[in-house]
């Protein structure tokens, strides 16, 4: 079992874990930043909208050399891969608050957490029989949603 970072009451809250998945730490760090305290439809629509470039994602973290998008954003990107894996947890959320018996319309997203994951260890082959190292970083997410009256 996976020990999320806070403790919440069970009887009004569903949660959600990724673990070790492949997409960068800094991206989703972004996103949890930007759909923190969202409603559960609200959060779902915004994702979608990354998805299909439509809306970029506020980058505040790690923000050096990072182009400005249209409007009044500043820079930004639009981590597609960080973004499917946020939104396939938060369906997972989703449905262990339907499961629960919480009505689904009125969920929000309380807390929501991405950190660095175990580094998969790697190596690039180059010239002259030598090697680089071509580590893979993972990222762990939690997502907890509470109803809202």
């Amino acid at each position: 079992m996976r020990r999320y970072s806070i403790e919440v009451d069970p009887d009004k809250t569903a949660k959600a874990y990724g673990f070790e998945l492949h997409c960068s730490p800094k991206d989703s760090r972004n996103i949890a930043r930007a759909i923190r305290g969202m409603t559960l439809e609200s959060a779902k629509k915004y994702l979608e909208e990354v998805i299909a470039l439509k809306r970029a994602v506020p980058a505040v973290y790690h923000n050096r050399k990072v182009s400005h998008r249209k409007g009044k954003m500043g820079p930004g990107s639009y981590p597609r891969r960080a973004a499917r894996y946020i939104l396939k947890i938060l369906e997972n959320a989703e449905n262990n608050a339907e499961y629960k018996g919480f009505d689904v319309e009125n969920m929000r997203i309380v807390h929501i957490s991405a950190y660095r994951g175990r580094v998969t260890p790697g190596f690039m082959p180059r010239a002259y029989g030598r090697a680089t190292d071509k580590n893979r970083s993972t990222t762990n997410i939690e997502i907890i949603i509470e109803e809202v009256e």
